[in-house]
């Protein structure tokens, strides 16, 4: 585990470089605003192992949604240097970001960005469409995502028929579609009720805990950090705490002990 505040930092024990799977150094975010500079980033270093489930937590402005993006490859750094699973991807070009995007990493989103005439079984297919697989192996695999977050019976539903739970779901499925190693989640809870959200974060710890999926989620709600193992919290652009969850919250044990659901969404589908 890497951190960089700016000053030197001891870690404790060696460096696991072989098993990090992300490996962000002295990275610099600038983005110009007329003549106006605007420092997002100030040289922070994050390390991130293989099958980690790690919370980003920090204020607005803090810098946690900059270096989302950047692991994403939905940007790129002023200065430094960002590496997945060894390469360094931050010299590469648009197409090569939009390749690595497609074929490693998946997404999931607060606002879910369903498309809104489209079927939960075709809104998980887009980014097969998008690599080119042929449209059997689509429809297979974007079965086998579906049934992963328990909607095989909702597949011809169009988004305006799912609860916003359950939009959610589909929004986790189209992320594993194409089999990434590592899912990053912006807020993935912020529009969801408390039993939803846990349902949400109970497939992700399934997901980390039985196919060793890398999961970054950021989020605003220290209860929701806690589904992870590892809590980094930025703040100006730097992280300022970078730490172990010392007591992890199981949300499968969670939802036991929430009452039974009631006349939700869910129910009136």
């Amino acid at each position: 585990m890497i951190v960089d505040t700016g000053r030197k930092v001891n870690i404790a024990g060696p460096q696991e470089d072989s098993g990090a799977v992300i490996r962000v150094e002295r990275v610099h975010k600038i983005y110009k605003m007329g003549d106006v500079e605007v420092h997002a980033l100030h040289g922070a270093s994050l390390s991130v192992n293989r099958g980690e489930f790690v919370s980003i937590m920090g204020p607005s402005g803090s810098g946690k949604s900059t270096m989302m993006n950047i692991i994403g490859c939905l940007d790129r750094p002023t200065k430094g240097q960002y590496f997945l699973a060894g390469q360094d991807v931050s010299k590469l070009n648009k197409a090569q970001l939009a390749d690595i995007r497609n074929q490693r990493v998946g997404f999931v989103f607060q606002s879910f960005n369903l498309v809104p005439r489209t079927s939960a079984l075709e809104n998980v297919e887009l980014p097969l469409v998008y690599a080119g697989v042929g449209s059997s192996e689509r429809l297979r695999r974007a079965r086998e995502a579906l049934a992963i977050v328990g909607l095989s019976d909702r597949e011809r539903n169009m988004p305006n028929q799912l609860s916003g739970g359950q939009q959610q779901r589909v929004a986790i499925a189209r992320s594993l579609v194409n089999h990434p190693s590592i899912i990053l989640a912006d807020e993935p809870t912020g529009a969801l009720d408390t039993r939803t959200s846990t349902e949400v974060m109970e497939i992700f710890q399934r997901l980390n805990r039985e196919r060793s999926l890398t999961i970054i989620v950021v989020t605003h709600e220290p209860d929701i950090a806690d589904y992870g193992t590892r809590i980094v919290s930025f703040r100006d652009g730097r992280i300022k705490r970078d730490v172990p969850v010392e007591s992890r919250r199981d949300a499968a044990a969670v939802l036991r002990e929430l009452p039974p659901p009631g006349e939700d969404e869910d129910d009136e589908q």
